[in-house]
């Protein structure tokens, strides 16, 4: 039996104030974020998207800005302009909505493509260039987009480029009928009541501690086969890019951690696998009708991808 990480077990305690009988999602979330990675929530509406990632960054100690993604939103909201000051007739920068901690692009994929472009620079290399001057991002950094998949009038699908800079896609799910009982008894707060537990510093540190993480070379084998699998397989067009499997690597060392461990287990990539893999693979016409997801594919690669001796 695992036992939570106490520094993030108070994290997860906070955000379940507000997002109530999700905790395996909870935890994901923040393996992401110790991870350095980028996150796509993907669900119907009002399951609690946006209130997850609010409560997340109301828990810690940063900035958190919000951007409802529209068709007329420009890069320039996202990473900023320059303009002449009329006082001093110098050119000056103001900064754009992604000059935060916590980054939250909503409905993403009702942007333009123009618009989802300005994000691959800063997810990829955590800074921004505008008129030529490169400015880093605060850190820690992290973009947080959500989308419906079922209402796509209106929509621009996400390019695989940048479906691959994040680290994992999620989804909430619906609540269970107890949990459902909770919500309308009025036992949730909302994020905006939640306070701070935990600092910037101290996600910094568990990041850190999460890289010093050494991981055997069986799982690294394991992680390599994996992803092998998904690029040998008939049932998919597009396999896992090496991303993907750095993906798996440092998520597998974040979960070890947050699950009080110093050294990771197949388990610990198992339990990741369709999470980081499957947002990443382009199905074949025989894989959509063998088993018309990715994540069924994924599930099945796992089941029948041994672990090395």
């Amino acid at each position: 039996m695992n036992t939570m990480n106490a520094t993030v077990s108070t994290l997860v305690s906070n955000i379940e104030k507000v997002i109530i009988g999700k905790r395996p999602v909870i935890v994901k979330l923040i393996v992401a974020l110790l991870a350095k990675g980028h996150v796509l929530i993907e669900d119907v509406p009002g399951v609690g998207k946006t209130q997850l990632v609010a409560a997340l960054s109301k828990s810690v100690n940063g900035q958190y800005n919000r951007v409802q993604f529209t068709p007329d939103v420009m890069p320039s909201d996202i990473m900023g302009f320059t303009m002449i000051n009329p006082d001093t007739k110098q050119m000056e920068y103001r900064a754009g909505s992604a000059f935060c901690n916590f980054f939250l692009a909503d409905e993403i994929n009702r942007a333009s493509p123009k618009a989802q472009s300005s994000l691959l620079e800063i997810m990829e290399e955590l800074q921004i260039s505008v008129d030529g001057v490169t400015r880093s991002l605060p850190l820690p950094f992290m973009t947080l987009a959500t989308q419906n998949p079922v209402e796509t009038y209106g929509t621009y699908h996400l390019p695989e480029a940048q479906m691959d800079r994040f680290i994992m896609k999620l989804s909430v799910g619906y609540p269970d009928p107890a949990d459902e009982k909770a919500i309308l008894s009025g036992k949730k707060s909302s994020a905006a009541e939640l306070s701070a537990v935990l600092e910037l510093s101290d996600i910094e540190g568990l990041r850190r501690q999460a890289e010093t993480l050494q991981v055997s070379d069986l799982v690294e084998q394991y992680i390599i086969d994996l992803v092998n699998a998904t690029r040998k397989s008939d049932l998919l067009v597009l396999g896992a890019s090496p991303r993907g499997s750095i993906a798996l690597h440092k998520t597998a060392k974040a979960l070890a951690l947050v699950n009080s461990r110093e050294y990771i287990t197949p388990d610990d990539v198992r339990e990741l696998a369709v999470d980081v893999l499957a947002h990443r693979l382009i199905l074949s016409p025989k894989g959509k009708s063998a088993f018309g997801t990715a994540a069924a594919i994924i599930d099945d690669i796992v089941k029948n991808t041994p672990i090395p001796n």
